[in-house]
Protein backbone atom coordinates (compact mmCIF):
# COMPACT_ATOMS: atom_id res chain seq x y z
CA UNK A 1 0.00 0.00 0.00
CA UNK A 2 1.39 3.27 -0.68
CA UNK A 3 2.44 5.44 2.11
CA UNK A 4 0.10 8.34 1.33
CA UNK A 5 -2.92 5.80 1.69
CA UNK A 6 -1.88 4.56 5.06
CA UNK A 7 -1.39 7.80 6.44
CA UNK A 8 -4.39 8.90 5.38
CA UNK A 9 -5.86 5.24 6.69
CA UNK A 10 -4.03 6.20 10.13
CA UNK A 11 -5.60 9.23 10.25
CA UNK A 12 -9.00 8.22 10.00
CA UNK A 13 -8.97 5.61 12.40
CA UNK A 14 -7.12 8.24 14.72
CA UNK A 15 -10.58 10.75 13.79
CA UNK A 16 -7.86 13.01 12.78
CA UNK A 17 -8.45 15.31 9.62
CA UNK A 18 -5.35 16.21 7.07
CA UNK A 19 -5.17 18.84 4.28
CA UNK A 20 -3.74 18.23 1.23
CA UNK A 21 -0.76 19.91 2.02
CA UNK A 22 -0.11 18.92 5.71
CA UNK A 23 -0.28 14.71 4.11
CA UNK A 24 2.47 15.94 1.66
CA UNK A 25 4.99 17.31 4.24
CA UNK A 26 4.38 14.87 6.86
CA UNK A 27 5.30 12.33 3.61
CA UNK A 28 8.20 14.53 2.81
CA UNK A 29 9.67 14.68 6.39
CA UNK A 30 8.81 10.66 6.92
CA UNK A 31 10.78 9.72 3.49
CA UNK A 32 13.64 12.43 4.60
CA UNK A 33 13.66 10.59 7.85
CA UNK A 34 13.93 7.25 5.99
CA UNK A 35 16.71 8.58 3.87
CA UNK A 36 18.49 9.61 7.04
CA UNK A 37 17.89 6.67 9.24
CA UNK A 38 20.34 4.78 7.97
CA UNK A 39 23.51 6.83 8.73
CA UNK A 40 22.06 8.41 11.79
CA UNK A 41 20.07 6.60 13.65
CA UNK A 42 17.42 8.75 14.14
CA UNK A 43 14.35 6.18 15.69
CA UNK A 44 14.15 2.85 16.48
CA UNK A 45 10.67 2.73 15.02
CA UNK A 46 9.93 0.50 12.07
CA UNK A 47 10.32 3.27 9.40
CA UNK A 48 11.87 1.48 6.42
CA UNK A 49 9.02 -1.03 6.13
CA UNK A 50 6.45 2.24 6.68
CA UNK A 51 4.50 0.88 9.81
CA UNK A 52 1.35 1.74 11.45
CA UNK A 53 3.32 1.94 14.23
CA UNK A 54 6.30 4.45 13.49
CA UNK A 55 3.23 6.35 11.63
CA UNK A 56 1.24 6.64 14.15
CA UNK A 57 3.96 7.61 17.29
CA UNK A 58 5.87 9.90 14.33
CA UNK A 59 2.67 11.62 12.42
CA UNK A 60 -0.47 10.88 14.10
CA UNK A 61 0.87 11.56 17.18
CA UNK A 62 2.00 14.85 17.13
CA UNK A 63 -0.46 15.92 14.36
CA UNK A 64 -2.98 14.92 17.02
CA UNK A 65 -1.26 17.19 19.86
CA UNK A 66 -0.71 20.50 17.43
CA UNK A 67 -4.53 20.74 18.24
CA UNK A 68 -4.18 22.28 21.53
CA UNK A 69 -1.22 24.10 20.82
CA UNK A 70 -3.24 27.56 22.47
CA UNK A 71 -2.47 30.13 19.36
CA UNK A 72 -1.98 29.90 15.77
CA UNK A 73 1.50 32.25 15.97
CA UNK A 74 2.53 30.19 19.44
CA UNK A 75 6.32 30.05 20.20
CA UNK A 76 6.79 27.02 20.52
CA UNK A 77 10.15 25.48 22.05
CA UNK A 78 10.96 21.09 21.48
CA UNK A 79 13.46 19.78 23.46
CA UNK A 80 15.38 16.76 22.83
CA UNK A 81 14.01 17.21 18.98
CA UNK A 82 16.23 13.80 17.66
CA UNK A 83 15.04 12.58 14.40
CA UNK A 84 12.38 15.83 14.62
CA UNK A 85 9.18 14.47 15.88
CA UNK A 86 6.97 15.48 17.72
CA UNK A 87 8.31 19.46 16.57
CA UNK A 88 8.60 19.04 12.48
CA UNK A 89 5.03 17.34 12.16
CA UNK A 90 3.34 20.13 14.36
CA UNK A 91 4.83 22.68 12.48
CA UNK A 92 3.90 21.06 9.80
CA UNK A 93 0.19 21.31 11.35
CA UNK A 94 0.67 24.91 12.64
CA UNK A 95 2.46 26.42 10.08
CA UNK A 96 2.29 30.11 11.43
CA UNK A 97 4.04 29.03 14.65
CA UNK A 98 7.22 29.34 15.67
CA UNK A 99 9.31 26.36 16.43
CA UNK A 100 12.44 26.48 18.31
CA UNK A 101 14.40 22.46 17.71
CA UNK A 102 16.85 21.85 20.39
CA UNK A 103 19.21 19.19 20.25
CA UNK A 104 22.32 18.87 21.24
CA UNK A 105 23.64 15.86 18.93
CA UNK A 106 25.12 17.18 16.52
CA UNK A 107 24.37 15.10 13.57
CA UNK A 108 21.23 14.96 15.11
CA UNK A 109 21.30 18.70 14.82
CA UNK A 110 22.21 18.55 10.92
CA UNK A 111 19.31 16.17 10.19
CA UNK A 112 17.07 18.91 11.43
CA UNK A 113 18.50 21.33 9.49
CA UNK A 114 18.15 19.78 6.61
CA UNK A 115 14.77 18.84 7.46
CA UNK A 116 13.86 22.62 7.68
CA UNK A 117 15.29 23.87 3.88
CA UNK A 118 13.99 20.18 2.65
CA UNK A 119 10.67 20.79 3.52
CA UNK A 120 11.01 25.22 3.11
CA UNK A 121 9.65 25.34 6.80
CA UNK A 122 9.63 29.14 7.78
CA UNK A 123 9.65 30.10 11.02
CA UNK A 124 11.96 27.02 12.26
CA UNK A 125 15.30 26.86 13.91
CA UNK A 126 17.52 24.54 15.57
CA UNK A 127 19.41 25.49 18.72
CA UNK A 128 22.88 22.32 19.06
CA UNK A 129 22.97 23.12 23.07
CA UNK A 130 22.44 21.03 26.08
CA UNK A 131 19.37 22.32 27.80
CA UNK A 132 21.45 23.85 30.65
CA UNK A 133 23.88 25.53 28.28
CA UNK A 134 20.58 27.73 26.90
CA UNK A 135 19.64 29.03 30.60
CA UNK A 136 22.01 31.27 30.53
CA UNK A 137 20.90 32.98 27.12
CA UNK A 138 18.34 35.27 29.06
CA UNK A 139 16.45 36.33 25.63
CA UNK A 140 15.50 32.56 26.11
CA UNK A 141 13.87 32.95 29.10
CA UNK A 142 10.10 33.33 29.82
CA UNK A 143 10.11 33.00 25.85
CA UNK A 144 8.06 30.11 24.76
CA UNK A 145 3.79 29.87 25.00
CA UNK A 146 4.64 26.40 24.59
CA UNK A 147 7.38 23.74 25.75
CA UNK A 148 7.19 20.34 24.14
CA UNK A 149 9.35 17.11 24.95
CA UNK A 150 9.12 13.58 24.34
CA UNK A 151 11.17 9.87 25.17
CA UNK A 152 13.30 11.41 27.60
CA UNK A 153 12.83 10.77 31.67
CA UNK A 154 11.02 13.76 32.98
CA UNK A 155 12.93 14.45 36.43
CA UNK A 156 12.46 17.46 39.26
CA UNK A 157 15.72 18.90 38.21
CA UNK A 158 14.33 18.85 34.24
CA UNK A 159 11.32 20.30 35.10
CA UNK A 160 12.48 23.68 36.56
CA UNK A 161 14.57 24.12 33.73
CA UNK A 162 11.90 23.99 31.01
CA UNK A 163 9.93 26.17 33.19
CA UNK A 164 12.59 28.89 33.10
CA UNK A 165 11.53 28.56 28.82
CA UNK A 166 7.86 29.17 29.32
CA UNK A 167 5.94 32.34 29.82
CA UNK A 168 3.55 33.17 32.50
CA UNK A 169 0.65 31.31 31.72
CA UNK A 170 2.37 28.98 29.19
CA UNK A 171 2.50 25.24 28.39
CA UNK A 172 4.05 22.54 28.94
CA UNK A 173 3.26 19.30 27.25
CA UNK A 174 4.74 16.18 28.04
CA UNK A 175 3.78 13.19 25.87
CA UNK A 176 3.41 10.39 27.81
CA UNK A 177 2.83 6.49 27.37
CA UNK A 178 2.13 3.86 30.16
CA UNK A 179 1.13 4.39 33.58
CA UNK A 180 -1.45 7.22 34.15
CA UNK A 181 -1.30 7.56 37.59
CA UNK A 182 3.04 8.76 37.56
CA UNK A 183 1.25 11.93 35.84
CA UNK A 184 0.25 13.02 39.32
CA UNK A 185 3.89 13.82 40.16
CA UNK A 186 4.59 15.58 37.21
CA UNK A 187 2.92 18.74 38.79
CA UNK A 188 4.51 21.65 41.68
CA UNK A 189 4.28 24.70 42.86
CA UNK A 190 4.74 26.68 39.72
CA UNK A 191 3.33 24.00 36.67
CA UNK A 192 0.38 23.15 37.57
CA UNK A 193 -1.73 20.00 36.25
CA UNK A 194 -3.87 21.17 33.14
CA UNK A 195 -5.51 18.62 31.43
CA UNK A 196 -4.43 15.22 29.97
CA UNK A 197 -5.75 14.27 26.69
CA UNK A 198 -5.86 10.89 24.87
CA UNK A 199 -3.55 10.44 21.85
CA UNK A 200 -3.82 7.45 20.64
CA UNK A 201 -5.75 4.76 22.48
CA UNK A 202 -4.18 1.22 21.14
CA UNK A 203 -0.77 2.36 21.90
CA UNK A 204 -2.00 4.40 25.65
CA UNK A 205 -0.79 7.73 24.42
CA UNK A 206 -1.53 10.82 25.86
CA UNK A 207 -0.88 14.61 25.80
CA UNK A 208 -0.01 16.09 29.55
CA UNK A 209 -0.46 19.88 29.79
CA UNK A 210 0.93 21.55 32.46
CA UNK A 211 0.76 25.03 33.02
CA UNK A 212 3.20 27.79 34.20
CA UNK A 213 1.65 29.55 37.34
CA UNK A 214 3.77 32.34 38.92
CA UNK A 215 3.67 32.64 42.32
CA UNK A 216 1.39 34.10 44.13
CA UNK A 217 -1.22 34.69 41.43
CA UNK A 218 -5.03 33.74 41.87
CA UNK A 219 -4.30 31.05 39.33
CA UNK A 220 -1.93 29.77 41.56
CA UNK A 221 -4.38 28.99 44.58
CA UNK A 222 -7.06 27.41 42.33
CA UNK A 223 -7.04 23.81 41.80
CA UNK A 224 -7.27 23.31 37.54
CA UNK A 225 -9.54 20.97 36.22
CA UNK A 226 -8.31 18.03 34.23
CA UNK A 227 -9.96 17.61 31.39
CA UNK A 228 -9.95 14.59 28.57
CA UNK A 229 -9.81 15.04 25.09
CA UNK A 230 -11.96 11.31 24.72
Amino acid sequence: MPIREKLVKRARKARLTLSHDAISGLIAYFELLKKWNHKVSLTSLPIVEDGEEALDRLLIEPALAAAFIPKPDAVVIDVGSGGGSPAIPMKLLSPAASMRMIESKTRKAAFLREAIRHLALTGATVEAFRVEELLIRPELHEAADVVTIRAVRVEKKLLAELQAFIKPQGLLFLFRSGDVAADAGLSNELLRLEATHTLLPHLQTRLVVLRNVPRGTGAGRESNEVRSKK
